[in-house]
């Protein structure tokens, strides 16, 4: 269990874990039919995990995640789910001790995302992904480091392709090339999960030279980047919103000459998929074709997905990629 995770009630990490798999399975570009059928489980029941209407149990956990190809990042919720629980068992025959404020996010950390801008450029043949936070510390200790993911899906619906596509063409480091600073300075990653279409990291707030932590009450922006080929990324881009988060904004950048057209949908945990609430907007720069969309206060566990396609490209076979 990750120190983070201490302080998630079991309503929380319920919510987690039916987030985490609804996540998934919309990476995956499953239905909740589709994937009840592999998983060997009545259609209802995946929909009343999703919804939290029923608590994880170790069984769903490990089938979804294997079905998913989640990366183990489903079972850690079922672990973080378990944890919870026995902390609220060992509690119950206590007497309850003295509780200050709840803290204002779901997530159990300290983190409130306060602009949350994020970048793709596309030049032809590869994505260079950007993402700026300003991130606030509303906690009562130093945060030292900040959790990101990437992953990415060649063909969402059909999980034996893709895991055979990526054991082939797997994601690798040296491609990613990936890059962080805060205030200027360079931050250094561990990775946390590694694998071949999943990987998670974190940002440490230090480097070879010092350290740099976001202490109680101060707020920092952070930028990070890397580069993924269009042969292992595709043509759509979710935000999934892990943090409370005050102002979202996302830029994608295609050469004019492909004549890109973009378009979007909004899935949060009590609906489906359903077109943005506002079209992006978009301006010629440079000869490149630019596609903007923003919102505000975005609901926790939603999913934002931008798709495209090229119309001066012929369409080449389904080929797609993801990001959070």
């Amino acid at each position: 269990m990750d120190a983070q995770d201490a302080a998630i009630t079991v309503e929380q990490a319920t919510g987690h874990f039916a987030a985490e798999v609804a996540y998934w399975r919309e990476v995956r570009g499953m239905s909740k039919k589709a994937l009840a059928e592999l998983m060997g489980f009545h259609p209802s029941y995946v929909s009343h995990m999703e919804s939290g209407r029923h608590k994880p149990t170790e069984d769903f956990a490990r089938r979804a995640d294997e079905t998913l190809n989640a990366g183990k990042a489903i079972w850690h919720r079922w672990g973080e789910y378990e944890s919870a629980r026995a902390r609220q068992t060992t509690a119950a025959a206590a007497v309850p001790p003295a509780r200050g404020p709840e803290q204002p996010y779901a997530a159990g950390s300290a983190i409130v995302v306060a602009h949350d801008a994020a970048r793709l450029d596309y030049d032809g043949r590869a994505y260079r992904l950007t993402m700026r936070r300003l991130l606030r510390n509303t906690g009562t200790a130093p945060i030292t480091r900040y959790l990101i993911r990437i992953s990415v899906d060649c063909y969402p619906g059909d999980p034996e392709r893709s895991n055979a596509h990526y054991r082939q063409h797997p994601l690798t480091w040296d491609e990613l090339a990936l890059t962080a600073t805060c205030r200027g300075e360079a931050m250094r990653w561990e990775a946390k999960h590694d694998r071949d279409a999943f990987k998670e990291v974190w940002l440490l707030f230090d480097n070879d030279q010092g350290r740099f932590p976001l202490y109680p009450g101060d707020s920092v922006w952070i930028e990070y980047a890397y580069t993924v080929s269009d042969t292992k990324w595709g043509r759509w881009f979710q935000r999934a919103v892990r943090l409370p988060t005050e102002h979202l904004e996302v830029a994608l950048a295609f050469p004019a000459a492909l004549d890109p057209v973009v378009w979007g949908t909004e899935t949060s945990m009590t609906a489906e998929a359903s077109p943005l609430p506002s079209a992006p907007a978009r301006r010629e720069e440079n000869g490149m074709r630019l596609f903007t969309w923003s919102t505000a206060r975005p609901a926790l566990h939603a999913r934002y997905r931008l798709e495209w396609r090229f119309r001066a490209r012929p369409e080449p076979n389904v080929n797609q990629g993801e990001f959070k």
